[in-house]
């Protein structure tokens, strides 16, 4: 869960087996087939309101023991009915108020969580911690560098109750063989609370005051819940006109004041049901969104979207592949009305002197609902 100050990290096991030369002819007998474990609730414990007691190595890797210590309120919500979820953490330390958001991602083809993790501070995710749970114990790692060296990360659930968990981060200098704890967590369930009722919960960083419009609440038209009508380019970039057409909801939630938001979509239609989230980012450093997009299918997020509203209009910029080939991607908001907006998606495999719309959709608000 909370990366506090730090990310994590992935480390790969590979396992090799090799045959003696004095067994080479022996018949080999089959393999016996994994039992396949479905890990989609594996966060389902965690769905509510805690308090939360931090304590963070202020330098780690050193003969340092100078702790930090906080106290906040951590709230996680669900989506995907489990399959994934969105961690907010909103914590006081000695420097002050701070926000924390993970959303975590499973991957039915690997039994594995993606565990992104965001500050409000500058608004894009880190590289995810990758990992699983076994015996009651979550275990997530990657690989980054922290003063110019790579490192392992590692971070760790357990002593897992119905009301409390603790979470471990830790650095690894020497390729796992020893571990440095940089971070510690305690949680215990806030029974009975929300986040808008708990007294103890700090507030958040106040918005900007500035006159100015610094476009961190440039996504406040859309919270709330809204039909929508889609049309996706089945090939995009090969010449084919053919589209398949959706009907579905979207609802869209704000996050850190409206210095995010997270979208779930669930439409259906001609090819079939589809379920996506895009979760969006401001950064203040920027004054730019990041529109981070996942299906409910591949449990990772795509590369950011990056952009800006200018007049009413936004526009956001990413380079992807596509069938092995790196193209240009160009995502439009527009038409922009207390109950209506359009979103177009396009494709350039020429650098952008040419665009291929591949995805439309235009929302309608949903009048009375939450």
């Amino acid at each position: 869960m909370k990366n506090f100050c730090v990310t994590f990290v992935a480390c790969t096991l590979v396992i090799i087996g090799s045959v003696s030369r004095a067994h080479s002819q022996d018949t080999p007998k089959p393999a016996r087939a994994a039992t396949s474990r479905n890990g989609s609730h594996d966060f389902d414990f965690e769905i509510g309101t805690w308090k939360t007691h931090l304590w963070s190595l202020r330098r780690p890797l050193t003969d340092s023991t100078e702790w930090v210590e906080s106290k906040g309120i951590v709230v996680v919500r669900g989506v995907w009915n489990g399959r994934a979820n969105l961690v907010e953490l909103v914590a006081e330390g000695p420097a002050g108020p701070f926000e924390f958001l993970n959303l975590r991602l499973y991957n039915a083809q690997t039994q594995q969580w993606s565990d992104y993790f965001a500050t409000s501070k500058d608004g894009t995710f880190m590289k995810p911690m990758i990992g699983e749970f076994k015996n009651g114990r979550g275990e997530f790692f990657f690989q980054e560098k922290l003063n110019g060296r790579a490192m392992f990360f590692r971070s760790v659930i357990s002593d897992i109750t119905p009301d409390s968990c603790r979470f471990e981060d830790a650095f690894s200098d020497d390729g796992g063989k020893t571990w440095k704890v940089k971070g510690i967590a305690m949680d215990t369930r806030a029974k009975g609370e929300s986040p808008r009722q708990n007294s103890d919960a700090p507030k958040p960083t106040p918005k900007n005051t500035s006159p100015e419009n610094d476009g961190q609440q440039d996504f406040d038209f859309e919270i709330g819940t809204w039909k929508t009508h889609l049309w996706r380019l089945v090939d995009p970039l090969t010449g084919s006109t053919k589209w398949v057409e959706y009907e579905g909801t979207s609802i869209v939630r704000a996050i850190w004041d409206g210095r995010a938001n997270l979208v779930e979509l669930v439409a259906d239609g001609s090819a079939g049901h589809f379920e996506g989230l895009n979760l969006r980012l401001y950064n203040p450093q920027s004054r730019q969104w990041s529109l981070n997009f996942a299906g409910s299918k591949s449990g990772t997020l795509s590369p950011p979207t990056i952009g800006e509203f200018n007049n009413g209009r936004g526009e956001f910029f990413s380079q992807e592949t596509l069938n092995g080939r790196a193209i240009l991607v160009r995502f439009i908001i527009s038409d922009i009305t207390p109950d209506s907006c359009r979103f177009e998606q396009a494709f350039s495999d020429d650098g952008g002197k040419n665009w291929e719309v591949n995805w439309i959709a235009i929302d309608t608000r949903v009048k009375g609902e939450a």
